[in-house]
C-alpha cells in the first residue's frame, strides 16, 4: 500500500488541483488613450493632469474616462485611477502628475 497516491500526467494548463485552468482576461487591444475609476475627485484629477500632458506634447486626442468596472476589471487593474495608453496599462493607484503623464505618454506612443 502506497502513502501517496501517484500523480497523474497533469494536462497543459491545468492547475494543482487538476483541473484546467480559466483563459486570462485580455486586454482590449483598442487604441486611444483613456483614464479608469469611478469618477472620484483623484480620477477626475488624473484626467486633468493627462489632458494637460496631452496639450503639452500636441496629441489631438479624445480621452475616455472609463467608469464601467467589468471594462476596468477587463484590463487587470483592481487600484484606480489608472492610465491605459492603445491597450496597455501605463499607471495605476495614483494620481499623476502633468509631467509624469507626459513622461508616460511619450514612452508609451515612441513604442508604438
Amino acid at each position: 500500500m502506497r502513502l501517496f497516491p501517484i500523480k497523474k500526467a497533469e494536462k497543459p494548463g491545468a492547475c494543482c488541483c487538476g483541473k484546467i485552468a480559466r483563459e486570462k482576461m485580455t486586454q482590449p487591444s483598442e487604441s486611444g488613450i483613456r483614464v479608469l475609476g469611478s469618477g472620484c475627485a483623484k480620477c477626475n484629477a488624473l484626467e486633468a493632469a493627462v489632458k494637460e500632458a496631452m496639450a503639452e506634447l500636441e496629441i489631438a486626442e479624445e480621452v475616455e474616462h472609463v467608469t464601467d468596472f467589468s471594462q476596468i476589471a477587463a484590463y487587470g487593474v483592481m487600484s484606480t485611477p489608472a492610465l491605459v495608453v492603445d491597450g496597455k496599462v501605463v499607471s495605476y493607484g495614483k494620481v499623476l502628475k502633468k509631467d509624469e503623464a507626459a513622461r508616460l505618454l511619450r514612452k508609451a506612443r515612441e513604442k508604438a
